[in-house]
Formats: C-alpha cells, structure tokens, sequence
C-alpha cells in the first residue's frame, strides 16, 4: 500500500513515507495564505495544536488500522484511496493550470485555525494510509514513536519556513510572491504524481478482490 520494497529497517520506512506525505514544502505552498495572514507566534500555536489533534488521529488509525474503516465506519478502504487520490488531482490540476494557492479562499479566525490547518492538510488519505501501514509493520509504541517524529520534524519545518517568510517578505515582498508562483506549480507535479499513484494503488487493491473467472 503507497510502498515499494527495500532493505530498510520497518521504523524508518514508516517514519519516512509519513514525513514525504507531510512534505514541509508543500505544505508551506498550501498553507500560505495562513503563513501571510497570520503573526508568527499564532501561527505557531495553531499549527502545534493542529499536530496535537492529527497525531491522535493518526496513531488511532495505526492501532486500529482497516478494521477501522470496515467495522467502525463502514467503508472500503480502497474507497477512501481512490476519494483521496482524485481529490489530490483536481488540486494538482488546479496548481499546474492555475497557478498560485491550492485553497486562495482559505480563511479562519484564530480559534478555527488548528482545524482548519489539521483537516485537510495534515490528516488526508495519504497520511492515513501510511498511518495504517505504520501499525502494520511495527508494534503500537514503535509506530506510534515513528509517527510522533515525522509530525514533529513536518511541522518544526513548516514555523521555520514561516519566519523565513516573514523575514523576507519585509525586505523584498515581490520575490516571496514570485517564490510562491514558481514552488506552487512544482508541488502541482508531486501532487499529481501522489493522487495517481493513490487512485490506482485503491483500483489494483479493488481488483484483486472481485471474483476470478468459473
């Protein structure tokens, strides 16, 4: 599941897919009409406890892992890949046409922020999943280790690249808006990339369930 085979350790995997899914400069691209919109201590705030939520989530989803979906909510697995995925493509699409923010009308007050932050940037189909398989490999305290320092690292990259921003876009506003034009048509490429590979990890899965031929 989102994986390919390698020699390394189940911890590292599972900390690395987690922390390329929270990818700090994509997320800064998503997250920058809150990086311009906000002073840097409230948004450090908002973001810590976005992670706080997330990472109970996440770590509920190790434990649980697809039980969850069938038992608990009823729905296939694979059906929350394939959601995910055509999701991150429009978003992929909108970026590489469009150009500039994912979500330009993204606006919260300072209460609304941490879950406006945590749903859907940091807990989405692709975090999820790789929770998921984090509990699969490793036992409850180990993924739930792995998963703690990928968010951890993800969201100290994203407050420094905050006050990067803050720092630059005083000096030279033009150059941080250029930055973000050029970055957020890039991230449009792993965006894509990611959404498809979600869709069709989600169809393969959906095929090797159906009954073969009589």
């Amino acid at each position: 599941m989102l994986e390919r085979g390698s020699g390394v350790d189940p911890f590292t995997k599972s900390f690395a897919l987690l922390l390329v899914l929270l990818n700090p400069f994509i997320m800064s691209i998503y997250l920058i009409d809150l990086v311009r919109g906000t002073d840097a201590r409230t948004f450090a705030r908002a973001l810590l406890l976005a992670g706080s939520g997330s990472y109970v989530v996440f770590v509920t989803f190790a434990v649980a892992g697809d039980s969850l979906f069938t038992d608990v909510l009823q729905v296939r697995f694979v059906s929350f890949l394939i959601f995910g995925g055509v999701t991150f493509l429009l978003i992929g699409v909108r970026l590489i046409l469009v150009g500039g923010t994912p979500i330009p009308s993204l606006r919260a007050t300072s209460n609304e922020l941490p879950g406006s932050i945590a749903v859907p940037f940091l807990i989405g189909p692709g975090t999820v999943s790789a929770s998921v398989l984090a509990g699969s490999r490793l036992e409850a305290n180990a993924a739930a280790l792995a998963i703690g320092f990928a968010l951890a690292v993800a969201l100290l990259a994203i407050i420094v690249f905050k006050w990067i921003h803050d720092f630059v876009s005083n000096r030279n506003e033009r150059l941080v808006r250029r930055y973000t034009e050029i970055a957020g048509r890039a991230t449009a490429l792993f965006t894509g990339s990611f959404a498809i590979e979600m869709i069709l990890t989600g169809l393969e899965t959906w095929l090797r369930t159906l009954p073969g031929p009589k």
